[in-house]
């Protein structure tokens, strides 16, 4: 029998352990606010909904959007996202340093087994499932292939964290941590500060720092029924060790710059397996 990779070997275990595998995410997190006896464990409460396909009535397209022509079209969205999903693994530096960082990690990337093109709540545009470890590509949000790009290293940084770093999803400061990680190294840079009002030319100087935390704290409480304050709350306990935490790519990622390749050919002195 072919030997299965450390992420698949746990979430094996949680599939024969956990009552509620067949969610998109986890297992309901232990939080403060979920030791009360009145917290459910509803799809809606855990960002289980945003993703219809991984529900078990799966997604069925609406008459009336299918005569608006805003949906119907899902097999065709899908080959186009797998198309895309096909070409950053090729050709995208980040995405080719997360799989040779993934593959030296002992969790090797199966593009058919681990990547998956589902139609899902236009909040989103993609999604981590640490219980079937795959990754969820939005095929109807991420449509363009330097999103599907981010949406891939984002996702990536997840199941890197869960396959080296013990992640437990049912604890917040755990979330928040993976989140402030894949915000640092994937996402914010000066424009996208400013674009979410976080800096200004007089605010240069905590500008990423604010980003991160932004865009952290939006993960958490779209995928958590926390507490507005216990998120951020969550997010400050841990930030300073997590902002620091660039592994596996080493440097942030400025806009327009060539620092993408550079990381890419920084990965084999990390002991990556990118080529």
């Amino acid at each position: 029998m072919e030997s299965l990779t450390k992420a698949e070997a746990r979430a094996q275990e949680k599939i024969v352990t956990t009552p509620e595998s067949n969610s998109t995410s986890t297992d309901k997190p232990k939080t403060e606010k979920n030791s009360h006896n009145d917290q459910d464990s509803s799809p809606k409460e855990w960002g289980y909904d945003l993703y219809p396909e991984r529900r078990s009535d799966g997604f069925k397209p609406k008459w009336s959007r299918v005569f608006l022509g805003l949906e119907g079209h899902e097999n065709i969205d899908k080959l186009k996202c797998e198309r895309n999903v096909y070409w950053c693994a090729k050709n995208s530096p980040l995405v080719k340093l997360m799989m040779g960082a993934l593959k030296s990690s002992g969790c090797p990337i199966d593009l058919r087994r681990h990547i998956s093109c589902e139609v899902c709540d236009t909040t989103v545009t993609g999604g981590y499932d640490p219980v079937l470890n795959q990754i969820v590509v939005c095929q109807n949000m991420a449509r363009k292939q330097g999103m599907v790009q981010g949406v891939l290293t984002h996702e990536m940084i997840h199941m890197f964290d869960y396959c080296n770093n013990e992640l437990d999803f049912r604890n917040i400061d755990h979330l928040a941590c993976t989140e402030i990680r894949a915000a640092n190294l994937a996402h914010c840079s000066f424009l996208s500060a400013m674009m979410q009002g976080d800096a200004s030319p007089f605010n240069i100087k905590q500008a990423h720092q604010n980003c991160v935390k932004t865009k952290a704290l939006a993960s958490v409480l779209a995928v958590r029924n926390v507490s507005r304050q216990a998120a951020i709350e969550a997010v400050e306990r841990v930030f300073p060790k997590c902002y620091n935490d660039l592994e596996p790519i080493g440097r942030r990622i400025r806009r327009n710059s060539p620092d993408q390749h550079r990381a890419y050919m920084e990965g084999p002195m990390y002991g990556y397996d990118v080529y």
